[in-house]
């Protein structure tokens, strides 16, 4: 429980608001209590020497009889010493202890000096009267408590009054402020079992708001994936066991002793035909795993893109010739710095897929323009095109577009995604444009020189 967000924030509030208050108080009581003693002191002084005009003035029955009338003994308690130990007091205490004046302190009056003594809880002032039976040494105090003191009691319970409000306020606000935090804590737990059907329903602004929408899009990019890597097993799945059926069936078959040559061989041909395809399968996932993971080591030199279409469209002939598919070209010489077979692999498998999904006698055009810094490479074919909701998919990991194909058009849907980080990786980008039922233009932008870093 004292390791929960919602027990830090009350403490945390507690100690500062605590801290704060004390430190407040003492620092109050710094400042103002000269300030406060000295408006105390003047009017204490004032009538304390109003009492020796009375004296000075009347004669001295007069004078006690006129001070033990004055109203200003609600407020002022007097004590008139005529030696050390006698003395006569003017003013009821009531529940006020009278202030101690020591034998030194009533000598120095009686000699007529002035004596005030100033405390937090005790303030009284001495003065010396003459009067027409000798000297006498007179001590006034205030009988309501200092201004000092009466400020420490009022700051002592405001801020007793200010700690209970505030803490039933944060309690109830950091309720408030942790159950959002809360929701996202049990979204992440669900999301960690599997389920990304979670609703926060946070409609909060500010920090909170914006950590909950980013954690719905975290969610939804997640459930996205999920299902993305879902299909990716089944397709892969399919692929594998494929082959290893047709594998396993052949080599059991050639078990046979009267087994005939010429059957032994297609059987053989079959087994090689069907290894190679998942030998392709574990090349092209690897090959997405080292480029994810940018272990992949760029060789960068200087090569001629032109000419390295060329190359490649030579080495595909048999892919596009045997289905009588011709290659429109116009391609400006170009120089580039770039990885020569990373920027292979992008020809082949955009070719491929322009070749694959093109009808028989079809054409393809394939341009290459440069300004001062890029190099733009737009491949164009006239194949079934891809459908709008996955052409932003499809240089995802593991996606495979239209899948009303896939029974006829094989593959893993690894390929782009290939294309796609290779790209990346030579600071490039590259775009589709398509219309289904009528082709497809990759775009492949590069950079002149790829940077190193």
């Amino acid at each position: 429980m004292t390791g929960s967000l919602y027990t830090r924030v009350v403490l945390t509030f507690l100690v500062s608001v605590i801290g704060g208050t004390i430190l407040s108080f003492l620092a109050t009581t710094w400042i103002f209590q000269d300030k406060l003693n000295e408006n105390l002191q003047g009017s204490l002084l004032d009538f304390g020497q109003d009492i020796v005009r009375i004296y000075e003035t009347l004669p001295l029955h007069e004078a006690e009889m006129f001070i033990s009338e004055m109203k200003q003994l609600n407020s002022y308690h007097i004590r008139i010493y005529k030696a050390t130990d006698q003395f006569q007091s003017y003013g009821e205490l009531k529940e006020q202890h009278p202030f101690p004046v020591t034998t030194e302190q009533v000598k120095k009056v009686l000699d007529g000096e002035r004596v005030q003594f100033n405390g937090i809880d005790t303030f009284f002032l001495g003065l010396p009267i003459k009067t027409e039976m000798g000297s006498k040494a007179m001590f006034v105090e205030p009988l309501t408590s200092s201004s000092t003191s009466f400020l420490i009691k009022f700051v002592l319970t405001f801020m007793i009054c200010s700690l209970i409000a505030g803490s039933l306020l944060i309690l109830i606000a950091a309720m408030f402020l942790v159950r959002p935090i809360k929701k996202l804590t049990e979204a992440t737990r669900l999301i960690a079992a599997g389920d990304f059907n979670v609703k926060l329903n946070i409609k909060q602004k500010g920090e909170i708001g914006t950590l909950a929408r980013s954690f719905e899009e975290m969610m939804h990019d997640l459930k996205q994936l999920e299902h993305m890597r879902r299909e990716f097993v089944a397709n892969v799945s399919h692929e594998v066991q494929s082959p290893l059926t047709s594998i396993s069936g052949f080599a059991i078959a050639l078990k046979q002793v009267d087994l005939p040559d010429d059957e032994r061989s297609d059987y053989l041909d079959i087994i090689i035909t069907e290894t190679a395809r998942m030998s392709k399968i574990s090349d092209s996932l690897l090959k997405l795993s080292l480029l994810e993971s940018q272990s992949l080591q760029m060789r960068l030199a200087t090569l001629s893109l032109d000419e390295q279409i060329r190359q490649v469209i030579v080495a595909i002939q048999p892919q596009w010739s045997a289905r009588n598919i011709q290659f429109d070209l116009d391609l400006q010489p170009t120089k580039i710095t770039a990885d020569h077979d990373q920027l292979n692999q992008v020809w082949i498998n955009i070719f491929g897929n322009a070749i694959k999904f093109s009808e028989d006698g079809a054409r393809i055009n394939v341009t290459i323009k440069q300004n001062i810094k890029n190099v733009t490479i737009r491949i164009s074919d006239s194949g079934i095109g891809i459908l709008p909701e996955d052409q932003k998919r499809i240089f995802d990991r593991f996606f495979k577009a239209d899948r009303s194909h896939s029974q006829k058009y094989e593959g893993s849907g690894m390929g782009l995604a290939i294309v796609k980080q290779i790209v990346s990786l030579h600071q490039g980008d590259i775009r589709v444009e398509s219309e289904y039922g009528r082709g497809t233009t990759f775009i492949v932008i590069l950079p002149i020189t790829t940077p190193t870093e």
